[in-house]
């Protein structure tokens, strides 16, 4: 096993990706299901996965935003178009 990296102030966690983040969610919940930890590290490590996970939801909710917006669009301009929801042409009936 690793040794658990320190534990990131929020400013160094806010720059990561969702999936940079997620991946080392996953490994502070590795090290934390792993033990051998003291008390202190894993609390620690704790916090750090707490950070993580944040940064996942506010991704993930972005994700989600996006796409509630890209689908009303779709659906507002797509309303009497004769269209389908991909923006061909319907097949008229």
């Amino acid at each position: 096993m690793n040794e658990p990296e320190p534990v990131s102030n929020p400013a160094e966690t806010a720059g990561l990706g969702y999936e940079q983040a997620r991946d080392q969610l996953i490994e502070v919940v590795r090290g934390l299901e792993a033990g051998g930890l003291s008390l202190e590290e894993s609390l620690a490590l704790w916090e750090k996965g707490e950070q993580l996970a944040k940064l996942c939801e506010r991704h993930l909710e972005g994700a989600r935003e996006r796409i509630e917006t890209a689908l009303a669009s779709v659906e507002n301009g797509t309303e009497g178009s004769g269209t389908d929801t991909t923006g061909r042409p319907g097949n008229g009936e």
